[in-house]
């Protein structure tokens, strides 16, 4: 939509018909120009008579014109400059679709990065009324042209453009106003997170001995300059492999991997030479504390775009996610932040922040459409559809110190084995172990507390257990130690048992 404004003075205006209109033709133009002394003209014949249908009253004009042609040439205009607004016809043409890269995507695949709307309506044009005044001769003949042109002048966008001499394919905009408040955003908009946010964040790449990798996403963990992010990021570099991270300025420096946990998804890395690199450390938040329609901020290098800024919300907590890395080798679960801020492959390991910039998660798992969930998979990527997933910053937060302390990491356990494809009515210890082993580990914490291979274990506290993978998630929420009450059925009866958690230290 184009919004002229046009200042040209006219004088007085003529009252318009009542009648029909005179049919489209291109205005007369106005002259402005003095008339010589000339010997007094002899007396001017009778007007010609007003077309059928005018009546030159003030109910003919808008309001506040005067009515009837003005007494004396050269009158001027009682409301001024008139102005004018003219709106494209309609709205906007259908939209191109978007041009995406499609690539075919591993069903729970998770891996990194392998490499105008507006609308307006169509108003009709903001007619005006005013042209010069005609000379005193053949008066009523020159009213009545006139009213015609004047017709024709508001349909095609209004005399007072014509009366200024101006070129029908000219065009005047107008410009903002340009507030120097606008341009200070406040340090919790977006705008001030992110700026704030950026230098802290690295782009990682990683190369296998074989040449296999790709890009993923880091950031500043603690002042001694560990970097956190998802293992699946680092994997690939982690024996014999090289690895780089990227500050937003652009400077590259070689990376080592402190650790990593396959299962959680978490790695920790470092700087090899941390000399001139910008060290600052992201605030971390609570995950705990999160709820639901809270706001969310995402950074990363989704399909390798580094310095890449998302935001959406939470739209879920406590989903419980199971991804690999495409082949099945590297399964992860987690009790994930949901959030559709657009999240891609890339975007993994970057950090998910809250609207006060603190980080609350890792992103590191999508679902795409048609496929299950994860952040791509080598040469099979997706995009956003809007349901990406992070690992809570308590448990990562937790995951990294272990890494840091002992380069290993450490899960809770129950000492059980469970089916891990059935869904819907539970967790259901098996009948059996892995290659002849006991379902239930023997004087373990869930040994000690009473449970038999063919359980169905339903509740953990107060969550609903569907499956294995979401007993396995809730589990990991917590650390070795902790105290939870497990429900679960046996041949049709509900019992409960109260169990404290045991360990394991490394990835199996």
């Amino acid at each position: 939509m184009s919004t002229e404004n046009e200042g040209a003075d006219v004088p007085s205006e003529a009252t318009p018909p009542t009648g029909p209109q005179a049919s489209d033709s291109v205005p007369a133009s106005a002259s402005g120009a003095q008339t010589p002394d000339v010997p007094p003209a002899p007396p001017a014949p009778p007007a010609a008579p007003p077309p059928p249908g005018f009546e030159p009253t003030a109910a003919a004009g808008r309001p506040g014109d005067t009515a009837g042609m003005p007494s004396a040439p050269g009158a001027s205009a009682p409301g001024g400059s008139p102005w004018e607004q003219s709106h494209a016809p309609g709205g906007p043409g259908p939209s191109q679709p978007e041009r995406t890269a499609q690539f075919p995507y591993a069903t729970a695949g998770h891996g990194s990065s392998g490499g105008g709307w507006g609308s307006h309506g169509g108003g009709a044009d903001s007619d005006f009324w005013g042209a010069p005044p005609p000379k005193r001769r053949n008066g009523g003949m020159i009213a009545a042209l006139l009213v015609a042109a004047l017709v024709a002048g508001g349909i095609g966008g209004g005399i007072g453009f014509w009366a200024a001499g101006r070129n029908d394919t000219g065009s005047t905009t107008v410009s903002a106003s340009g507030n120097p408040e606008a341009l200070n955003r406040k340090p919790t908009s977006v705008s001030g997170i992110a700026q704030k946010a950026l230098p802290s964040v690295v782009t990682i790449e990683a190369q296998g001995a074989t040449g296999e990798g790709g890009t993923g996403t880091g950031f500043i963990y603690d002042k001694q300059g560990h970097i956190l992010t998802n293992n699946h990021v680092v994997s690939s570099a982690a024996d014999g492999g090289k690895l780089t991270a990227t500050f937003s300025n652009g400077k590259k420096y070689d990376a080592e991997v402190i650790g990593r946990a396959q299962g959680y998804d978490v790695a920790v890395i470092k700087l090899k030479n941390a000399s001139g690199a910008p060290l600052n450390p992201l605030p971390l938040g609570k995950s705990s504390h999160v709820q639901v329609g809270d706001a969310t901020i995402a950074i990363g290098a989704p399909f390798g775009l580094s310095g890449t800024v998302t935001t959406g919300i939470i739209s879920a907590k406590d989903r419980p996610v199971a991804s690999s890395d495409g082949d099945g080798t590297s399964a992860s679960y987690m009790s994930a932040l949901q959030t559709d801020a657009s999240i891609n492959p890339g975007n993994s390991g970057g950090p998910l922040m809250d609207a006060s910039g603190n980080v609350i998660g890792i992103n590191s798992a999508i679902q795409s459409a048609g496929n299950g969930g994860g952040m791509g998979g080598e040469s099979q990527q997706s995009g956003s559809i809007g349901l990406g997933f992070a690992i809570p910053i308590d448990q990562a937060k937790r995951v990294a110190q272990d890494l840091i302390r002992n380069g290993r990491p450490v899960y809770p356990q129950i000492g059980v084995q469970v089916g891990m494809k059935d869904t819907g009515d539970g967790a259901t210890i098996a009948q059996a172990g892995n290659n002849g082993t006991d379902s239930v580990t023997p004087n373990g914490p869930a040994d000690k507390a009473g449970l038999r291979p063919g359980d169905t274990i339903t509740k953990l506290d107060s969550t609903v257990i569907d499956s294995g993978p979401t007993l396995i998630s809730e589990i990991w929420q917590h650390k070795p130690g902790d105290q939870v009450t497990l429900t679960y059925l046996r041949g049709g009866k509900e019992h409960t048992a109260q169990v404290t958690l045991g360990q394991r230290t490394g990835d199996k």
